[in-house]
C-alpha cells in the first residue's frame, strides 16, 4: 500500500455552463450562467451569457466606428460582459463558421471569434445567424475552479446552443438549472455539507 494520495483523473468542463448557486457571494458572478470556452489542468478561461451591460451591439459598433449595413435590427441586441479580465476586449460566440481571422470551434454546435473582423461583419449581413457579444472573460488559475465546484459555487451541466442563443438574456439562469431538474431560486443560499 501506498503513502502517495491518489491521483484524481482531470474532467476538462469546457464546453459546459458553470450555474452559480445562490450562496456564491462574488457579487460580479452573482445568479450567472458562465459558458467554459477552455478547460485544462492549468486553468480555465469563460463567458459569463446572462450579464447585460447596458450597450447594445448597435451603439458597441458606432463606438468602435463600424459601419452597420445590415437590414436585422441591432438595437434589441445587448452586449454581455463576460467576466471581468480585459473588459476591453470582445469575444463572440456564434454557431461555426469559416472565414474570420482568430476563431476556435469549441464544440459542433459552438465557436469563439475574438479578432475585429467579426465585429465589421455584425453590422453587415456577413454576420453569424445568432451570436453572443461579451466584453470581458472569466478566468480561474490551475485548480481554482475545481475547487470553487466542491465548495457548491458552481453547479455544471453541459452547454448548448439552444440556451445560449436562443433563451432570453434574463431567463438563462433559471432555463439552466431547470436542466438538472429543479427550480434554483427554492435553493437556499446557505450552503452545507452533510
Amino acid at each position: 500500500m501506498s503513502d502517495t494520495p491518489e491521483k484524481t483523473e482531470f474532467q476538462s468542463l469546457q464546453n459546459h455552463f458553470l450555474i452559480a448557486m445562490p450562496g456564491l457571494n462574488d457579487p460580479f458572478f452573482h445568479h450567472t450562467v458562465t459558458y467554459v470556452c477552455e478547460h485544462n489542468e492549468e486553468g480555465a478561461m469563460g463567458l459569463v451569457i446572462n450579464q447585460p451591460i447596458g450597450l447594445t451591439v448597435a451603439s458597441l459598433l458606432e463606438q468602435i466606428d463600424v459601419e452597420v449595413t445590415t437590414t436585422r435590427t441591432l438595437e434589441d441586441l445587448h452586449v454581455l460582459t463576460g467576466g471581468p479580465v480585459a473588459t476591453d476586449r470582445g469575444f463572440v460566440l456564434h454557431p461555426p463558421q469559416e472565414g474570420w481571422r482568430s476563431s476556435l470551434q469549441l464544440s459542433n454546435e459552438i465557436m469563439i471569434t475574438t479578432s475585429r473582423d467579426i465585429l465589421e461583419a455584425l453590422g453587415s449581413d456577413r454576420a453569424p445567424r445568432h451570436f453572443l457579444l461579451t466584453l470581458g472573460y472569466a478566468g480561474w488559475e490551475a485548480g481554482q475552479l475545481e475547487e470553487e465546484i466542491a465548495d457548491n459555487s458552481w453547479l455544471t451541466i453541459p452547454a448548448d446552443a439552444d440556451l445560449l442563443f436562443h433563451t432570453p438574456t434574463g431567463q438563462r439562469w433559471e432555463k439552466a438549472a431547470e436542466r438538472l431538474g429543479f427550480d434554483i431560486s427554492q435553493l437556499s443560499s446557505e450552503a452545507g455539507h452533510a
